[in-house]
């Protein structure tokens, strides 16, 4: 049965992994390069147009901004990576904060976002290595998908499962916020995910 969504409003934001919300619920986390659409995934799948705030301007989210689900569940917007505008040392800080949070033992599914119009970064790639050497359950979405028409989002899809390769992502799923698509597969995945007990 799909997530259904009934109630969601902003928690917290976090700047330091000492001051993380206590892990009671479980957590679906989105991570991804600034810019790549995290908030706006997020709002499209509560349904709600600004909960989490979209900026034009990259880089813009330097916290750990927990939005709580039907009183059950926490979705956590992580810090994008990857601006080159940002300071080095911004983006140690950046890199502490989202390391400290994903070392703290939670019941975590992480929704990795890459723009479906490119090739996965370096960046890309070494977040989702490390969430499988670390075995973090991760799925990825493939954000921005009404930039390509439907056959180019297909072969983007399998690009992306071929460059996986034989790493345990349990799903690739294609999204564009703007078109509304994607969400009704995404929200059915993560009503799986919960249902199994995989929310460890």
């Amino acid at each position: 049965m799909a997530l259904e969504i009934k109630q969601a409003d902003f928690l917290v934001s976090v700047a330091d992994p000492a001051h993380l919300p206590e892990p009671e619920m479980p957590e679906v986390v989105f991570a991804g390069r600034s810019n790549v659409g995290k908030s706006s995934l997020i709002n499209l799948l509560l349904g709600r147009r600004a909960l989490a705030k979209v900026s034009a301007t990259p880089g813009k989210t330097r916290l750990v901004n927990y939005f709580i689900v039907n009183e059950s569940l926490y979705f956590v917007d992580l810090p994008g990576y990857g601006y080159a505008k940002t300071s080095q040392q911004m983006r140690q800080e950046w890199g502490g904060l989202i390391e400290g949070y994903l070392r703290t033992p939670r019941s975590r599914l992480v929704v990795q976002l890459v723009d479906i119009r490119h090739k996965p970064t370096g960046q890309d790639m070494d977040s989702i290595h490390w969430l499988c050497h670390n075995m973090v359950p991760v799925v990825v979405v493939m954000t921005k998908a009404d930039k390509l028409g439907r056959g180019a989002q297909q072969k983007a899809v399998m690009e992306m499962k071929a460059r996986l390769g034989a790493l345990p992502v349990l799903q690739v799923i294609a999204s564009s916020s703007r078109a509304r698509s994607g969400r009704d597969e995404l929200l059915g995945f993560l009503g799986a995910w919960l249902k199994k007990g995989n929310a460890r």
